[in-house]
């Protein structure tokens, strides 16, 4: 069995979370979280000491996390964006953004939290600039994300020997990026964003920031 920590990293397969595994690959095993199982293993196979865990976070039990004995590092990056205003959006879209992006985030830490507390580990949610303002047709996207926000600040508060961290980047150069942008019907301007390996970085800074430090929010933005 390895000695290094082992990390868990949610929405593995592309972006975010796939640059954030990346990134721990060099310190951490790491578990690839995510739904796409040919990219995970793809991004397994290029990763020593990390392993595919395919899977809908919707739908986890305690059979899904029941090898995961000690868990030093959590990463909630996986996500989705629904933008409308709100007179157009049904409930079935509120339902699925706060499934994904609130629901399925409590719900995997819940079942994670004995492996975190022995290891007294950390939780890093990955939010957005609109968990800290609510725009014009991003309704039920940034309410999702406030309330990811107010998750993270119970769970701190809830647990002590843990560290918790919410940040909250602006646009990025990601596939999401591309649906906003082509339903706001505006240019992909990919320079003007932040790179997923930027806000990678911001995750390493929170986890790296020493034992006497606890980065609790850290906001990034284009420049």
């Amino acid at each position: 069995m390895s000695e290094r920590p082992t990390a868990l990293v949610t929405g593995a397969s592309r972006g975010v979370g796939a640059a954030v595994a990346r990134a721990l690959a060099p310190t951490h095993d790491v578990i690839l979280g995510g739904r796409d199982a040919q990219a995970l293993a793809e991004l397994a196979a290029e990763l020593p000491g990390s392993r595919a865990w395919p899977v809908e976070l919707t739908r986890i039990g305690e059979a899904d996390v029941a090898g995961v004995e000690r868990l030093d590092v959590l990463v909630h990056s996986a996500g989705v964006a629904h933008l409308g205003r709100i007179a157009d959006q049904e409930a079935d879209v509120w339902r699925r953004t706060m499934e994904v992006n609130v629901i399925a985030v409590a719900d995997l830490t819940r079942l994670l939290l004995p492996a975190l507390r022995r290891a007294g580990g950390h939780v890093v949610c990955v939010n957005s600039g609109a968990g800290l303002r609510a725009n014009p047709e991003w309704g039920a996207y940034a309410a999702s994300k406030f309330a990811l926000r107010a998750f993270a600040d119970a769970l701190r508060l809830e647990e002590p020997e843990l560290r918790v961290t919410s940040i909250h980047p602006g646009r990025i150069d990601t596939d999401m990026q591309r649906g906003v942008r082509g339903y706001e019907g505006g240019p992909y301007e990919a320079d003007k964003y932040l790179r997923p390996e930027t806000v990678a970085r911001a995750v390493l800074t929170a986890l790296t920031a020493g034992p006497d430090a606890h980065l609790t929010d850290l906001t990034l933005r284009p420049r």
